[in-house]
């Protein structure tokens, strides 16, 4: 056991990251405003996406909802953990971070909730291309990793080196998803029929996640370019409004008044149909 003059400040305060952070953010009318106009725009998605998949009927068109539905859902919970302090910490920047040896506080309950919401909406968008089962798998996977990496990113402590390098490896699982999103999902889609929402959902999707990075990279995580954390915290938010609540409430009233475009010739893995009836 170590002699109490060698424990350091943040092993203590780490033990109380709850209480602490609860205070912190009701005492940040920025960052608290961050969280709760979420949790507010989430309960009301969650209305409206119900009342709007309420004639949907064809198995992929459900499919398409019940993915979407989970995106708002997801978030709801995730912010109330974030407003509570549960999913918050601080943690104690490595040597040659622009705030070494500060304590950060960190919000690494979003990466809790993308690594949930953000397969729903790659599930969602492969559904209504109808994309192969491989590359719905890939893609995904690829996604669930960026998420977790990142997560690694903003949680290690050890080594700046190794923060980057996370962040590194992060970013090379986006590649795969912007891969499949820029190059092989819009074919599927034009053959499917649905690549005039597809293409408006896709530019939607690509340029709103390309800010996630930018956000971490500036803000307190990354280079502390913008060392508030309230700040940080909208820009987040901010992507997530129209990263996820937009994006699903055009996907859905999409498929609600063009539900017989999905329902037919589908050949993806939910779909019922098969390669033979090409």
């Amino acid at each position: 056991m170590l002699p109490p003059s060698t424990v350091k400040a943040t092993d203590v305060l780490l033990q109380a990251t709850q209480s602490d952070a609860f205070s912190q953010i009701q005492g940040d009318a920025l960052l608290s405003s961050s969280l709760w106009v979420n949790i507010a725009l989430a309960g009301l998605s969650i209305v409206l996406f119900v009342y709007m998949g309420r004639n949907v009927t064809s198995q992929r068109a459900r499919l398409i909802w019940g993915a979407t539905l989970m995106i708002p859902l997801v978030s709801i919970s995730s912010y109330l953990g974030l407003a509570s302090g549960l999913t918050v910490g601080f943690i104690e920047m490595p040597a040659g971070h622009a705030l070494a040896g500060e304590e950060v506080m960190s919000q690494w309950g979003r990466y809790l909730t993308w690594a949930l919401s953000t397969p729903m909406i790659l599930l969602a968008l492969g559904l209504l291309a109808d994309v192969d089962a491989g590359s719905l798998f890939t893609v995904i996977a690829a996604d669930v990793g960026m998420c977790v990496t990142g997560l690694a990113a903003a949680l290690t402590t050890s080594s700046l080196l190794f923060r980057w390098l996370f962040y590194g490896i992060s970013c090379a699982f986006f590649a795969v998803v912007l891969y499949a999103l820029l190059r092989t999902w819009p074919k599927a889609a034009a053959d499917a029929g649905t690549s005039d929402i597809f293409e408006t959902l896709r530019l939607l999707t690509v340029v709103l996640w390309l800010g996630y990075p930018i956000v971490w990279a500036l803000g307190v995580e990354g280079l502390a370019l913008v060392q508030s954390v309230g700040l940080t915290s909208w820009g987040y938010s901010g992507l997530d409004i129209l990263a996820k609540y937009v994006f699903s409430f055009l996907l859905l009233r999409w498929v609600a008044a063009n539900e017989s475009i999905v329902s037919v010739d589908a050949r993806g893995p939910f779909s019922g149909g098969s390669p033979a009836d090409d």
